[in-house]
């Protein structure tokens, strides 16, 4: 064979000449670690965004409040909605820097110590939104939600990092589920704490809102016990004591062997190693199907309609005669759903493989949407159309749940190699972002447009991403970073071969 193809396929040779049996169960150290990061990671995602739900009647009362103080007249309708839009969706934009300031973090200064950095957005955010009624300033609060936004942004590029990073290659997808896991515990802790019960009382707003710090400062008390990531210790840094150190830690002495020479032959496959900026990375033809791959990947899982299930949750809701004051609690069961469904995912992702799961979830979004579009069509056809909708809601949020929710951040770190992947998650984070606050934005205007014909065009976005994905994504179930590679450069040098072909078929 010849050594230039004895080198590429090196790794796969290797693999199966040892046949190792890979373990049932990752290391305890391991999963403690990846809680760690979870906690004041993409939680924080979940958590802003419910969480700011609960006391929109008591803010619109403070800000109306506040202006009559200062200006001795009542507030006009037009400014109190859009000081109101303006705290909700400034988190956003928060976000969108987040994320693009996170990938550039995490080179710098690792992604164990850009998380615990992190943290201190959140503290100051909670700071400022707890000080806003006390001193009068409802403008604490578009700031303390910018901050917030900031927060959210950078863990949720740094944090799949850090899993990907730390977790070995047969438990990769499990780990990475840990990013889906905990935005749903986040979404979830969020809609508990502002029950009325709870934190969700009129007086109590401000401290409902400061809650964002006590995420924060669990993961400064734990996170500093656990390793930064092996891989970035030992390909950004050199530190190859370290980086067993902590493989160690993470895997136990009697599984890290295998670890470090997967890192290695990655670290030598990288010459003159340095870390890509994304427009490097956007010029770089060599992995130009990966990036294509990812950014089509994160614009779907904005705009495949899962903000408009959501958006729609609440007048079906009222629709099929469940009363105001019910809703937060079935609004909560969506979100014990979804958990469900994100754990079951965590369990059967290294057994199924990430493609069966994201084809699948995309196909049954794609009948969901019919199913939607068919029982909004005939609401007063029947008494049980409006429940049928409910049960399509809970479908499509459970499909989401299985496939696109769980499993695009994890290909993200799966299709990119350690000099590659914090530009690949600024790109993506920065699309899925600007995604967010697109169809935001485009949503009510597309329900004015075409009513519940609205969702067709959900369902073509996600029956094209599930032809896409069927044909052209490789399962990367059980194979190293290196192999994932090969595989890529394997495929295109096939199409390469079969355009050859057919041109001197042609030419004949």
């Amino acid at each position: 064979m010849p050594k230039e193809f004895t080198d590429e396929f090196e790794p796969l040779l290797i693999k199966d000449c040892n046949g190792q049996k890979q373990p049932k169960l990752p290391n305890r150290s391991l999963v403690l670690a990846a809680c760690a990061a979870c906690i004041g990671g993409t939680f924080q995602f979940g958590y802003n965004i419910s969480v700011i739900n609960a006391p929109t009647t008591d803010v619109h009362h403070f800000i109306n409040q506040t202006w009559i103080e200062r200006y001795q007249i009542g507030i006009p309708e037009s400014v109190l909605t859009l000081l109101w839009s303006t705290i909700v969706s400034i988190f956003t934009i928060g976000g969108l820097l987040g994320v693009t300031v996170g990938g550039t973090l995490s080179v710098k200064h690792g992604r164990k110590g850009t998380l615990l950095v992190n943290n201190a957005f959140a503290i100051i955010a909670a700071l400022l939104m707890g000080l806003s009624y006390p001193t009068g300033y409802f403008e604490l609060l578009i700031i303390g939600r910018f901050i917030t936004g900031l927060n959210a942004g950078i863990g949720l590029c740094v944090q799949p990092l850090y899993l990907g990073e730390i977790a070995p290659t047969a438990f990769r997808g499990s780990m990475g589920m840990g990013t889906s896991i905990s935005i749903t515990l986040g979404l979830l802790a969020g809609q508990v704490v502002g029950l009325k019960e709870l934190l969700g009382k009129e007086d109590s707003w401000p401290i409902l809102l400061a809650t964002t710090c006590v995420p924060a400062f669990l993961q400064l008390l734990i996170l500093p016990w656990f390793p930064e990531s092996p891989r970035y210790l030992l390909i950004d840094r050199g530190d190859s004591e370290g980086c067993k150190k902590a493989l160690k830690q993470l895997h136990g002495v009697s599984r890290c062997d295998g670890e470090l020479d997967d890192i290695e032959k990655e670290k030598r496959g990288l010459a003159d190693f340095k870390a890509k900026t994304p427009w490097e990375l956007l010029c770089d033809r060599s992995i130009r199907l990966q990036v294509l791959t990812v950014m089509l990947l994160h614009v779907a899982q904005q705009l495949n309609g899962i903000n408009a299930i959501y958006f729609y949750a609440n007048y079906l809701f009222t629709q099929s005669g469940i009363s105001a004051e019910s809703i937060p609690y079935v609004t909560l069961g969506t979100g014990a759903c979804e958990l469900v469904t994100a754990l079951t995912c965590g369990i059967v992702i290294d057994r199924l493989g990430r493609k069966v799961l994201i084809v699948g979830g995309y196909i049954l979004m794609s009948i969901c949407c019919i199913l939607f579009t068919l029982t909004l069509s005939y609401q007063s056809a029947s008494p049980i159309v409006p429940y049928l909708s409910i049960v399509s809601v809970f479908a499509f949020i459970l499909s989401f749940g299985l496939g696109p929710g769980g499993v695009t951040n994890i290909l993200t770190t799966e299709l990119f190699t350690q000099a590659t992947r914090p530009a690949a998650y600024i790109i993506a984070g920065s699309l899925n972002w600007l995604s967010f606050f697109l169809i935001s934005m485009v949503f009510p205007f597309l329900v004015v447009w075409l009513e519940q014909y609205c969702f067709l065009v959900f369902m073509v976005v996600c029956t094209c991403m599930a032809i896409y994905i069927f044909f052209v994504v490789p399962e990367t179930k059980n194979k190293t970073f290196i192999e994932i590679q090969n595989e890529f450069k394997s495929s295109k040098k096939a199409r390469t071969v079969d355009a050859t072909g057919m041109t001197q078929l042609l030419s004949i």
